[in-house]
């Protein structure tokens, strides 16, 4: 499943949801009392974060009995990748064509 760029960029751009996606990246998957111990966030928050990564495709629940397992999908970044990609080639031409435009005018 292809996630919007706009869907991502607005999912990872609140520092705790970041937060938390680089935790279960880097921890690997964990439910969320894991995730709030310690992190200064209450559950209800984290939960409501979690729904937004997942509706972004950037993480996957895993229910088992009376928990639910979060992690993360590294993939749905994919988008964002590919995204940046087009961007950077785009302004690469750009500054390419700049900079030929200013040797010719040196001459």
């Amino acid at each position: 499943m292809q996630t919007s760029p706009d869907l991502l960029f607005k999912s990872l751009a609140d520092p705790t949801r970041r937060a938390i996606f680089e935790r279960l990246s880097r921890d690997g998957e964990q439910t969320v009392r894991m995730l709030t111990d310690n992190s200064g966030v209450s559950q209800p928050a984290i939960s409501k974060h979690l729904g937004i990564l997942k509706q972004a495709g950037l993480v996957q629940a895993r229910h088992a009995g009376r928990e639910t397992h979060y992690s993360a999908q590294p993939r749905a970044l994919g988008t964002l990748v590919d995204w940046l990609n087009h961007y950077g080639r785009f302004w690469q031409e750009r500054f390419a064509r700049l900079e030929d435009l200013l040797k010719r005018m040196d001459q």
